[in-house]
């Protein structure tokens, strides 16, 4: 699984799955998904979870994994794809999640772990009595192909009869349910009358990306806690409170991040351009500096170069390709180059190094950690080395992206990428899990 190309594509490529009444599933990256979910079933699936991924992709990843057979996978892997998949149901839009499982219907997708999932989310979403109002053909049409029509009907008579657990319905409804005694009054209403006026909940009952507007102005010291408190230091500030809050906001921002096993080596761009002047000094020089204290907390070994100067004291021109070459002789994993972009001492020599590098036999991956003032910088005479992956950075809250995409693109990286996600998992799923039982009560 080529994984820094396939998080590129989840990020960006936000097309609707399409189901034509009657017509063949219009999915346009189907192959895409299937050979990654064919070549490592969990890591695919973790990567829906990744911050910034489109809403779209998680849904064809919710399809994908519950279409595809877990045959030969172990316990372990099973367990974390069910996670993995109550918690996509429930953190996309119910529209998407139920266009998924009429796909699965199409596709005649009738596994065990599909069936389960079909029927937590039909019968025991947070939002399922609304739902089922609004759409119960549909959901009831769901029901059918999670059970098959005939056990389906079965189950919903001796519902209806006022069974309620009674061996038939235990194995073959009441075992795939987490709580049963709110899912069995939703079986009657899939078969009841329904509501031509309801409305369905457009939105997802759980956030996994948290909206985050930018400023009406930004300033150097708007830019998340950490590059407010370098920004303080900076201008000369000596409270031994600031540097204890540092030393805080760092711990903080690095809590749940899992180590990263091999050696990074930062090219990072201290130059006059990087320091600023008016409002914006220090800006980008302190959020880089907080990448690198995130990154020296991450890090086995972290491997910097300083170009143009240091943090503290910016002399002037930028050349980042001597770095790069600084960098790469320290025999990394990973080589990430932090910039504004302005290379001003030898324009170009980026961008020839690194189309020269694979010619010479150096196959280490170099990223380019674009330093924004805001989201919005027009970069059109900042990029130094187009051919090389990138990604921009202005605020603290950023990193929760720039980190994965940055260690996805070493072999050594793909373990911290999965133990991140993992880590995400579990704390999504026991939101899940209280969004459950919340509704249920």
């Amino acid at each position: 699984m080529d994984t820094p190309t396939l998080l590129a594509h989840l990020e960006t490529h936000d097309t609707p799955v399409r189901l034509p009444r009657g017509g063949t599933l219009c999915w346009d990256d189907a192959d895409l998904h299937r050979a990654a979910q064919a070549s490592d079933p969990e890591g695919y699936a973790l990567l829906a979870l990744a911050p910034g991924v489109a809403p779209w992709q998680r849904a064809r990843v919710l399809l994908q994994t519950l279409a595809a057979s877990q045959a030969g996978l172990d316990d372990t892997t099973r367990a974390t794809l069910a996670r993995l998949a109550h918690v996509l149901t429930l953190a996309l839009p119910p529209a998407q999640v139920i266009t998924v499982l009429l796909a699965l219907r199409r596709l005649r997708a009738n596994h065990k772990h599909t069936t389960r999932a079909i029927l937590r989310f039909v019968l025991e979403h947070p939002d399922a009595d609304a739902l089922i109002a609004a759409r119960r053909p549909a959901l009831t049409d769901c029901f059918e192909h999670a059970l098959g029509k005939t056990t389906a009907r079965g189950c919903a008579r001796r519902v209806a009869d006022g069974d309620t657990g009674s061996d038939y319905l235990r194995r073959r409804l009441l075992r795939f349910l987490a709580d049963p005694d709110a899912a069995l009054p939703r079986v009657n209403a899939l078969y009841g009358p329904g509501d031509p006026a309801a409305t369905a909940p457009g939105d997802a009952a759980l956030t996994l990306d948290t909206p985050r507007r930018q400023p009406p102005t930004v300033t150097a010291t708007n830019r998340g806690d950490i590059a407010a408190t370098l920004v303080h230091l900076y201008r000369g500030a000596h409270d031994e409170d600031l540097y204890v809050a540092l030393g805080r906001q760092v711990a903080a921002a690095v809590a749940d991040l899992p180590p990263f096993p091999g050696t990074l080596a930062l090219v990072l761009d201290a130059s006059a351009s990087m320091r600023g002047y008016g409002e914006r000094e220090w800006a980008l020089l302190s959020q880089t500096a907080a990448l690198r204290m995130v990154l020296e907390q991450v890090c086995d070994r972290l491997e910097v170069v300083e170009v143009g100067g240091d943090e503290r004291a910016p002399r002037g021109a930028t050349d980042l390709a001597c770095g790069l070459l600084d960098a790469l002789a320290r025999g990394p994993d990973l080589v990430a180059v932090v910039s504004d972009g302005y290379e001003n001492r030898y324009p170009g020599d980026l961008a020839r190094l690194t189309a020269a590098l694979p010619g010479a036999g150096v196959a280490t991956p170099v990223v380019f950690c674009h330093a924004q003032f805001t989201a919005g910088d027009d970069l059109t005479l900042r990029r130094p080395a187009p051919a090389l992956p990138q990604r921009g950075f202005w605020h603290q809250d950023d990193f929760a992206e720039l980190l994965p995409w940055m260690f996805g693109h070493c072999a050594a990286g793909q373990p911290w990428l999965r133990a991140a996600l993992r880590v995400r998992l579990t704390d999504l799923h026991r939101q899940a899990a209280h969004l459950t039982t919340r509704s249920a009560a």
